[in-house]
Parts: structure tokens; sequence; C-alpha cells
């Protein structure tokens, strides 16, 4: 596992490749291409050492999922992706499977957030395959999730946005990435790591 945290970026692009070229022919025809959007198109509204905003979502698997639930048992990965349905956002979370043990070594769950609906979600992560974890719908209020942390854009979709929460409640690391690109694992796993010597 520690191994992971020394890969060259390239090795990691060739894992995500790899996992992208795994999909079938009929679910990369319906990916949606949207073309070059600008980077960022909001402005947060949270910031490290705050509390995280506190939310309640409906998951893909049914249940109703709090960020409170998670106080004082797991430090928890947010990802706020844009749309289901297109390029980016159907490489990324699929990405995520290749390193769930390193979630699981520092006692974190992720948590997926877009503001599509439900039976849109469902159909989406069934095509893109087994996600081990839960995938929520910020669609009514439209974006209230993503509009409390600051990553509504001005176009209705949330930024491709990272925060990491510790056991606390509190905001460790915040990532509001160029939403035309992936946010790179090996950060994402460094950061992680520094869960481990607070």
């Amino acid at each position: 596992m520690k191994k992971l945290l020394f890969l060259p970026a390239l090795v990691i692009f060739c894992i995500f490749a790899q996992s992208a070229c795994a999909l079938s022919d009929a679910y990369k025809n319906n990916i949606y291409n949207p073309g070059e959007l600008k980077p960022v198109d909001s402005v947060l509204k949270v910031k490290t050492g705050q509390t995280a905003p506190s939310f309640k979502l409906k998951a893909v698997s049914g249940k109703m999922i709090s960020l409170q639930d998670y106080r004082g048992k797991k430090n928890v990965v947010i990802s706020f992706v844009p749309a289901a349905w297109t390029p980016v956002c159907s490489d990324q979370w699929p990405g995520y499977n290749i390193i769930k043990d390193i979630f699981d070594s520092n006692d974190a769950v992720l948590l997926g957030i877009t503001v599509d609906n439900i039976p849109t979600l469902y159909s989406w992560t069934n095509q893109m395959g087994k996600l081990w974890f839960e995938v929520l719908s910020d669609f009514w209020p439209h974006g209230a999730v993503a509009k409390k942390f600051g990553v509504l854009r001005s176009d209705g979709v949330a930024e491709r946005a990272l925060f990491i929460i510790d056991k606390k409640g509190v905001i460790r690391y915040i990532d509001v990435h160029n939403i035309n690109q992936r946010p790179p694992l090996e950060t994402l796993v460094r950061e992680l790591e520094k869960l481990k010597i607070r």
C-alpha cells in the first residue's frame, strides 16, 4: 500500500486509462462531451479548519446519508462532480475503486455527490460498474449542498471538487479542481495519509 504513494503520475494515469478502456462500447457511446468549460465558476463558502456544513442526501442505494453519521467514526472524502454521463466524471469515480484499500487504511469513506436525480445516477452508476462508495443526489432543492460548500456553478452543476473532513467534522483539505481534468490520485492519497499525524 505504501508503495502506491510513490507511484509516478504516469503510472496512475495508465491505471485510470485501463479502467476507462474496460468500459463497454455501448456505455462509451452514451457519454456526452460538453467540450472545454470554464475551469472554475464558483466562490468557496468554506475553508480548511472550519467545521463542514451538515447535510443529508438520498443515495442511489436508497439510504439517506448524513455527514453527521460519520462524526467520531470515520474520516470523510466528498467528491463533487458536475454531471452524470460526462467523460471526466465517468473516468474519475471508477478510479477510486483502485485505491479503496488506501481509504480503508486511513479509516475513511468516500461520498460521491452530483446534482443529478436518483434515476439518472442509478442508470449511470450501473453502466459504470460497481462502485464501493455511496453516490448521493443533490438534485432537490437543486444543488443545495453544493451551494453550502460554495461549489455550485452558475450553470447549475457542481464543480469538480474534493473535500477531506476528519472524524471531528473539520475540513482538512479542499481541491476545487479544473472541471475539465481529473484531480490527481496521488495528491488525494498524500492528503489522506496526513490525517494519521493529526
